[in-house]
């Protein structure tokens, strides 16, 4: 990561958050205005275009601040995670309730009241936050009822602040999600989108890319001879991908090969992977 890497800080030539004022060099520059993501998941791009590549996404009820609407789009940062990039406008909101639950399952459903039988108005991935303002009960079935109106079944949602003590369990629960490039939800995932939203439920914000997370989670482990020194939580690195260590001698991963999260043997991986892109490059513990 540079000092001032595009990816974690707004700025160009024309125009850059006014927090960086005096390090670099822009023609304007602004105040972030608060916003939420108010869809379910929010590509975030390279570009204002909607054939440009997907750097990472962001969840329901996400805080990002906006620093230029243009054509539709909106230039933006995730606050949780400081990613920068662009999304569509329609993709925000404002902030008008604290959110007070995060959903704890990887997927779930929203529904337009308190009843399982009503045509399904909306999914959630795990991560997502939302503002529950009633409970309710129809046959014996608990629901969450929203700001919104709508409503979820209460047993997928946990308290804001209430966090698991194992990361690597929530990451367990993604077996079998599809991979996708930039994603970072039970819809979808990549190898480094599975550390950052497994870490979160654990309560512990991370940064987005494998790059970033091989420079900051944690500390540099040597595994010495044969990689015996890995334990269960320890994070393998590859250029450009990342792995969870499931206990000494297995991973999960998203993973470009089998296009899901599976799980792997380590030494498996690093046979499979070295003809492409070489051994691992580092392996650190959070």
């Amino acid at each position: 990561m540079t000092v001032h890497d595009p990816r974690l800080h707004a700025f160009r030539t024309d125009l850059a958050d006014a927090r960086l004022k005096g390090e670099i060099v822009a023609d304007r520059f602004v105040a972030g205005r608060p916003a939420r993501i108010s869809v379910p998941m929010a590509d975030i791009r390279k570009a204002p275009r909607p054939d440009a590549g997907v750097n990472t996404q962001a969840l329901f009820g996400d805080d990002v601040l906006v620093f230029e609407d243009a054509d539709g789009w909106a230039w933006i940062q995730a606050e949780r995670d400081g990613y920068v990039g662009y999304v569509a406008e329609t993709m925000l909101g404002g902030r008008d309730h604290a959110p007070t639950h995060i959903v704890s399952v990887p997927r779930t459903f929203l529904y337009p009241g308190p009843d399982l039988r009503f045509p399904v108005a909306g999914q959630l991935s795990m991560g997502s936050r939302v503002t529950v303002t009633d409970a309710a009960e129809t046959r014996g079935t608990h629901y969450a009822v929203l700001a919104s109106g709508e409503a979820i079944i209460a047993g997928h949602l946990r308290p804001i602040g209430e966090v698991v003590s194992d990361y690597v369990s929530v990451a367990e629960t993604f077996l079998g999600t599809p991979y996708l490039w930039g994603g970072v939800s039970g819809f979808g995932i990549d190898c480094s989108g599975l550390v950052q939203l497994a870490m979160r439920m654990a309560g512990r914000d991370v940064l987005r890319d494998s790059d970033m997370q091989a420079a900051s989670i944690g500390e540099p482990l040597d595994p010495g001879p044969d990689y015996a020194g890995l334990r269960r939580g320890d994070l393998v690195f590859w250029k450009g991908h990342v792995a969870i260590m499931t206990d000494a001698e297995t991973m999960i991963h998203a993973n470009g090969h089998t296009m899901l999260v599976s799980r792997e043997g380590l030494k498996d991986a690093i046979g499979r992977i070295g003809y492409l892109y070489g051994g691992p490059t580092g392996f650190r513990r959070p």
